[in-house]
């Protein structure tokens, strides 16, 4: 058995001082320390999903990053740790605990999972190994994970067991408190839905509000991503590709991360369903530089036009229950001009944009690879 603080104290001497996750009673300790670390930055996930999508935001911006969770919850995390972190090349630092081991008695509903979680992070091509267990094995351990990810770009997993860690006692007062906006800014929808703004439209307007050495611009995956890279392909931007839903999680780890930088997220109504809880994590730790924007076409476009449901979701009403200072609604021009102007605020500012369904015909691909996409960014962000 060992003390959180000394992996944590390890960890940090490789540079690991960024952390999301969801907890499970294997890692209380841990995650108990992490919280009570004011050296540390941590947040609390809605699923694990989105921390794995948060802590690679932040690795995108400099930080170490760590992605903790149970292995009941990996599933959740599929989808970035096979889209995102493996197609871009993000080299994060997985802690996934290990309810159910053969032998070990436990729930029911952990008896499956306990079986196959080493088979699942081998089959996601994700190198994993026993969380150390004895203080004289941390050191080897964590020089194993980084030369990994140093040399591949790409995730190690530590597998931590049932009374891996000593206790450790909760000593932290939550989650930031925010002063969340009043209102929700904006009139009504006005237009009629075939009179609405093309994505291309809406799509210009940002490329305008943000200029290359102050802004970054994370697109999600589908049209979004294509019609911003056919508008204007530049330094500052990202194409998601996949891990559908995650592209303000990511969004909300670079924002933390780089806080001189403006953030701005061009989100879907699809993507934004998928992973609705993620606004209440948004709303309680965005800064002040995070933008996130939905465009909503009330359907998945790039798939064929089937029909999302939010014809009958505000989106900008949940935006301001979750916490963001600033919530608006609109389908003009001028409510995008005024969410992109609202930065300053202690809290994320949120857009609820109805556009209208299509693209163009000949809607390109990206040509340059996702990692190249990633280099190009981070070697933009290096730039003073």
């Amino acid at each position: 058995m060992i003390e959180a603080g000394q992996f944590v104290a390890a960890a940090q001497r490789h540079g690991y001082d960024f952390y999301a996750g969801v907890p499970c009673s294997f890692l209380t300790p841990f995650i108990n320390y992490v919280i009570g670390d004011p050296a540390l930055t941590y947040v609390s996930s809605a699923n694990e999903g989105d921390a794995v999508a948060t802590a690679a935001g932040a690795w995108i911006g400099g930080r170490n990053s760590v992605a903790m969770m149970q292995n009941s919850g990996l599933g959740n995390a599929v989808s970035p740790l096979t889209s995102l972190t493996y197609v871009f090349r993000i080299p994060l630092l997985v802690v996934c605990t290990h309810r159910g081991a053969p032998g070990v008695s436990d729930e029911p509903q952990h008896e499956l999972m306990g079986q196959i979680t080493g088979e699942m992070l081998t089959t996601m091509r994700l190198p994993w190994e026993e969380f150390p267990r004895e203080p004289e094995a941390i050191a080897p351990a964590l020089e194993r994970a980084s030369a990994h990810t140093a040399a591949e770009r790409r995730p190690y997993a530590f597998v931590m067991q049932k009374n891996t860690c000593a206790p450790h006692a909760l000593r932290d007062a939550g989650p930031p408190q925010r002063v969340r906006a009043t209102a929700v800014a904006g009139p009504a929808f006005t237009r009629p839905p075939a009179a609405r703004l093309s994505r291309a439209e809406a799509l210009a307007r940002v490329v305008d509000h943000t200029p290359l050495d102050s802004s970054v611009v994370i697109a999600t995956t589908g049209f979004t991503g294509r019609e911003l890279y056919a508008l204007a392909d530049r330094a500052n931007q990202l194409y998601m590709v996949g891990s559908m839903g995650c592209a303000a999680s990511l969004g909300l780890g670079l924002a933390l991360a780089r806080p001189e930088r403006r953030i701005v997220v061009v989100d879907g109504d699809g993507a934004a369903l998928m992973r609705l809880g993620n606004l209440a994590t948004l709303g309680t730790y965005a800064p002040s530089n995070l933008v996130h924007i939905v465009l909503d076409n009330e359907v998945h476009d790039s798939t064929g036009a089937q029909a999302t449901v939010t014809a009958n979701v505000d989106f900008a009403a949940i935006a301001q229950a979750t916490g963001y200072a600033y919530a608006a609604r609109g389908d003009e021009l001028a409510a995008l001009d005024a969410a992109l102007a609202a930065q300053g605020r202690d809290g994320g500012s949120f857009l609820h944009l109805k556009i209208r369904p299509g693209a163009r015909d000949d809607l390109p691909r990206p040509k340059i690879t996702p990692p190249e996409v990633l280099t190009r960014l981070m070697e933009h962000l290096a730039q003073p």
